[in-house]
């Protein structure tokens, strides 16, 4: 539904006030969607995910470590999971398009993108 020219107006002027008030926050703002937020905290759940891979291969020092390390790799896979899905499918292909250089997000994006909506098969007639 698109906006009323009053509320054009209103949303104009407290951009140019966040604009003059804080010109750092607009231009960050401005910089950033939701893509690239995303994938920020993608990247940074897959470093999280090598660390607790590294924890958890340490059992040779400590048990205890390396239970950390296995439940850092559970947590972080869940969250790359949750951030991949909240993508959504149109973003999962821009992030294919992209992506001519490998990259972890691109990697995982095609993996996503391979489970999202399969189709189902009808099971055979007997």
């Amino acid at each position: 539904m698109p906006l009323s020219p009053d509320e054009q107006r209103i949303l104009e002027e407290i951009e140019q006030r966040l604009s003059e008030e804080d010109p750092r926050l607009a231009e960050q703002v401005s910089r950033t969607s939701l893509y690239t937020h995303l994938a920020r905290r993608i990247r940074w759940s897959a470093f999280a995910f090598l660390v607790g891979f590294v924890m958890l291969m340490s059992f040779f020092a400590s048990l205890y470590v390396a239970a950390a390390g296995f439940i850092v790799m559970l947590a972080s896979s869940l969250l790359i999971y949750r951030y991949l899905k909240q993508l959504g499918r149109d973003q999962v292909r821009v992030v294919q398009v992209n992506s001519g250089r490998f990259s972890i997000a691109g990697f995982l994006a095609r993996i996503a993108g391979r489970f999202r909506d399969r189709p189902q098969e009808p099971p055979p007639d007997p």
